[in-house]
């Protein structure tokens, strides 16, 4: 059976390499080390499909290690340790350079296993994940590493790669397949950024290619219907879904009404309603708040009957409630307020509750000046008196200061009014 097309078609030099400039560009220090010969441990971070396993293969030949590969779902300690026994043979002569694919999913004991060996320079570390490598990888192992970031491969750095297997299948089946211009713009654009999607969609669009007077034939219809799926990256679990959802609040606090339309359909195309509705609804109260109040109902509203009717309708009740919040006056006087409130309790500034406040109606005998002293407000003019509400020890502490927006600052006017008879 022929191994996919993505295996087939892997770059024999660094020029062919897709992607992956801000690494690999000449003069970057990647591509120093690599040119250098003198391979350190190394952690490539980065998505599926993008280059790192290529990358690996190539550092192997150009240093001429024996090259071993284990992949973390599926490697134990014993075949950590069956190449371990490898260095003392032939095959170990000039140094092992191990690939370790998904390092993430070694448990600490089976990373420790590495560290004598990655120390003494015996075995070359090139380990891979798809998660953020400083939550996932063992200090020591990551101490003694030098981490790269590898990132989605652009559509247009996708484009040769797209025509390079559409050759490599050519002379492959020996079979001529015309793919028209839009097909390979479609291939390219479609896969989120992933070479090995791309290229599988190369491999199932040749084999369904259509017959024509002019001969077989992958129009960009074919390609829309083997690739569409692979549009984005979306991982619950991963650091791609806390982008985008980082990315969709931040749009909405910036009012970028598109932006934040864009990150909802995204959120939404992969089924996550809770994140959407979660951060619609926190944007609503910590990035409008007081500005415009009335919103917080509104998009609890919209959220309600998201919720309700599920999806796909629930785009529409959310599209409003994202556009409301996007295009409303912004004001985080409320978030500053509650933070800094909650900075003095945390630091262990918080004092007994003034007695006028207390819920208490009786006095022990011991005490010289009974009574609880409240003083109720709808009792006064403007409905408000001055008395003490904070415990002495935070009495002249201040927390919220009025934003600049239409709403805060008619509070603040009628406030400093009424306030300002009692010399405040």
């Amino acid at each position: 059976m022929a191994s996919p097309l993505a295996d087939r078609i892997r770059p024999e030099n660094l020029e062919d390499i897709v992607g992956q400039k801000h690494l690999l560009a000449e003069g970057k220090p990647l591509r120093k080390i690599i040119e250098s010969g003198e391979i350190p441990n190394l952690i490539f971070y980065g998505p599926s499909g993008v280059g790192k396993t290529t990358l690996a293969t190539y550092i192997a030949r150009k240093t001429n290690k024996t090259l071993k590969k284990l992949n973390g779902t599926t490697a134990s300690t014993a075949d950590i340790k069956a190449i371990v026994e490898e260095l003392n043979t032939f095959a170990g002569f000039s140094g092992i350079l191990l690939y370790l694919d998904e390092i993430q999913y070694f448990n600490k004991k089976q990373q420790q296993t590495l560290l004598e060996f990655i120390e003494d320079g015996r075995i070359t570390l090139i380990a891979s994940t798809t998660e953020n490598p400083y939550f996932y990888v063992y200090n020591a192992i990551l101490s003694r590493s030098t981490v790269f970031e590898f990132k989605p491969v652009e559509a247009e750095d996708l484009i040769p790669a797209v025509r390079r297997g559409v050759d490599m299948m050519e002379a492959d089946r020996g079979e001529r397949v015309t793919f028209t211009e839009d097909a390979i713009s479609q291939i390219a654009h479609s896969c989120g950024g992933d070479v090995r999607k791309a290229l599988n969609a190369v491999e199932l669009s040749y084999i369904s290619s259509k017959d024509t007077e002019e001969g077989k034939v992958v129009d960009a219809e074919i390609a829309a219907s083997l690739s569409q799926k692979s549009v984005f990256r979306y991982d619950r679990d991963g650091d791609e879904h806390y982008d985008i959802i980082s990315a969709y609040q931040k749009s909405m606090r910036g009012s970028d009404p598109d932006a934040a339309l864009h990150y909802l359909a995204r959120l939404l195309h992969a089924g996550d309603l809770p994140s959407a509705c979660r951060r619609l609804m926190v944007c609503a109260c910590e990035d409008v708040g007081l500005a415009y109040p009335q919103i917080i109902p509104i998009v609890k509203a919209c959220v309600d009957i998201a919720q309700a009717v599920g999806l796909p309708e629930a785009k529409l009740p959310l599209a409003d409630a994202v556009l409301l919040v996007s295009l409303a006056p912004k004001s985080n006087s409320g978030h500053d307020a509650i933070m800094a409130a909650m900075a003095d309790v945390e630091k262990g500034r918080a004092g007994s509750v003034p007695r006028n406040l207390q819920n208490k109606h009786f006095d022990g005998e011991d005490n010289k000046n009974p009574g609880q002293f409240y003083l109720y407000p709808h009792s006064f003019p403007d409905h408000y008196t001055p008395q003490q509400y904070l415990p002495d020890n935070l009495r002249d502490a201040h927390y919220y200061e009025f934003g600049d927006n239409k709403n805060e600052q008619a509070f603040k006017i009628y406030w400093d009014k009424i306030k300002g008879k009692y010399g405040f």
